[in-house]
């Protein structure tokens, strides 16, 4: 996988908004708790401001959702954060993301991963997610375009899973699809009522812990 080397002394030469995304990463993740070091690095690293609309990079890093269009958000920084810590992605990993948006946490994903496959059910979200891995040179990330629910069958098994999309009940094919000693990572309920959970899979069978109450668009199915 290729990783990005470049210190912030030489990201301050090229991103102006560098300044401001190493404030979240102080502020909103490290002061919160999040003690990765691989996770700080990659949302040190990963531009969120090129994943919104551009009339929204003044607020691409502060700590609320912004929205991307087709009625869908991109997740407050802390939460991407939170929920890939929890993961807890190996550098030879392979992650199903379900729910790419634009691209920003697959983005994020990919600098920690081996290999990221990244589902959409919103074809227009999808392409434009394309065209920022490829804008951006996110290389190991392998888009496409279908029912999340129903996760990527051609590509599995998953050591990771993550979902960014809220599921009324863990969808049967994402458990089927996680390898043995694999993690799942998912928000569970309904449009007012949501729990984020963590599943691992260890001798065939499921274990989960409850991380705490969230909100996240509903996870759309064919």
């Amino acid at each position: 996988m290729a990783m990005d080397h470049s210190s912030p002394a030489d990201l301050f030469v090229v991103d102006p908004y560098v300044k401001m995304r190493l404030r979240m990463v102080a502020e909103q993740l490290r002061d919160r708790g999040i003690r990765d070091e691989r996770v700080l690095q990659a949302m040190a690293t990963v531009p969120r401001h090129e994943f919104v609309p551009r009339e929204a990079w003044g607020e691409a890093y502060d700590d609320h959702p912004l929205p991307i269009g087709e009625g869908q958000t991109i997740s407050q920084p802390y939460i991407v954060a939170f929920m890939i810590e929890a993961l807890g992605v190996e550098a030879d990993d392979t992650v199903l993301e379900i729910g790419t948006g634009t691209g920003y946490e697959a983005a994020v994903l990919s600098r920690i991963a081996a290999r990221v496959f990244t589902v959409e059910r919103i074809a227009a979200l999808a392409m434009r997610a394309q065209e920022n891995f490829v804008r951006l040179g996110y290389r190991n990330i392998e888009a496409s375009v279908g029912d999340g629910s129903e996760g990527l069958p051609r590509s599995a098994p998953f050591k990771r899973i993550i979902v960014a999309a809220a599921a009324a009940a863990v969808p049967d094919p994402l458990l089927q699809q996680l390898d043995e000693n694999g993690k799942l990572v998912l928000p569970v309920g309904g449009a007012d009522l949501q729990n984020l959970r963590l599943l691992r899979k260890a001798a065939g069978q499921f274990t989960a812990t409850n991380l705490g109450g969230c909100r996240f668009v509903p996870l759309i199915t064919n």
